[in-house]
């Protein structure tokens, strides 16, 4: 076998070639290469209408667009807070048809001709909805920021035991579920209150219950 060349390898020649390949592949041209952005057209606006607290309302949006910002950002209808924005909380609680969704989960494209009531279309400071009266007579909120989706959600779950729809707590599904205290907790268990006036939200929706009775 034919005698190998020599390589005349040194520990600074090796240091200095080290040093130029960190050099080159650290340069700003070679990171910019390599963390171009791709570059996507945004969505198009798609026109929307549906009615919110009984007024039409046309909107052209993002169709990325919740149904929570359509509604503060778009509408400045700001009664319907952002908590988590998770669909955790309940803050953003407003009815759709009747029925109470997290309007942080769901796009305001999805409601096309729905029917919304945000807080502000319960009742105004004039002529209080039966809810939020009772709120202010039990103390059913010390901040105040979770108030506006507990008094939504409140008005629907006592809608939703007059209608007959069954709980996690019901014992029999065959039977009517009644308005008692640990109904209402478990169908209001998805709004959170961290001042915890938890008990004073059960009583004013045990007067609401008792006077619909």
């Amino acid at each position: 076998m034919a005698d190998l060349p020599e390589l005349d390898i040194s520990r600074r020649g090796m240091l200095g070639g080290g040093t130029a390949t960190v050099v080159i592949a650290a340069s700003p041209v070679a990171a910019a290469q390599d963390k171009e952005p791709m570059q996507a057209d945004p969505p198009a606006p798609i026109p929307l209408s549906f009615e919110v607290n009984g007024e039409k309302r046309d909107l052209t949006l993002d169709s990325r667009t919740t149904l929570l910002d359509a509604l503060r950002e778009h509408l400045h209808l700001t009664g319907t807070k952002k908590g988590c924005d998770h669909g955790q909380c309940g803050a953003c609680t407003v009815l759709v048809d009747g029925v109470r969704i997290n309007s942080c989960l769901t796009l305001a494209v999805m409601h096309q001709g729905d029917r919304i009531t945000t807080i502000e279309g319960l009742g105004t400071p004039d002529r209080l909805h039966p809810m939020q009266a009772a709120f202010v007579q039990h103390d059913g909120y010390q901040c105040g920021y979770c108030t506006p989706g507990q008094i939504c959600s409140a008005v629907a779950v006592l809608d939703e035991i007059g209608r007959g729809v069954p709980s996690y707590v019901a014992a029999d599904l065959t039977e009517r579920p009644r308005m008692t205290d640990i109904e209402m907790r478990e169908r209001m268990s998805g709004n959170i209150c961290r001042c915890g006036a938890y008990s004073n939200i059960a009583e004013a929706m045990a007067q609401v219950a008792g006077e619909r009775a």
